[in-house]
């Protein structure tokens, strides 16, 4: 099953979206967007960007467990990671956003 991007409305009536791999486990998350067409643009960013393994910051949380960011060509931060218990599996979840977000479906629940 491949990955898919769920776009969704919050209850304070703003978007988000999550990138979901195959198995269905999130692996990226948005910011809230006011507008649907703000997160809209978000996901084909990230479509776009997730390619380059350059756009991808490794970093520790205050508790010391690694998670990443992905940045638009601006520097922007377009979707963060879940955080994890190993450097490895985060390397591991960069990869599945490298090949799961170009390709993947937007899954629209805000309707």
């Amino acid at each position: 099953m491949a990955g898919k991007f769920e776009l969704k409305k919050s209850k304070n009536d703003k978007f988000y979206f999550s990138l979901l791999a195959g198995n269905g486990q999130t692996i990226l998350s948005s910011e809230m967007y006011e507008a649907k067409a703000s997160a809209v643009n978000g996901i084909e960013s990230v479509k776009k960007n997730a390619a380059d393994a350059g756009r991808f910051d490794r970093l520790d949380g205050k508790d010391g467990s690694p998670y990443f960011t992905l940045k638009a060509s601006n520097g922007q931060v377009i979707g963060q990671s879940q955080m994890y218990s190993s450097a490895a599996s985060r390397d591991a979840g960069i990869e599945s956003v490298m090949a799961n977000a170009p390709g993947a479906a937007v899954d629209d629940q805000t309707a």
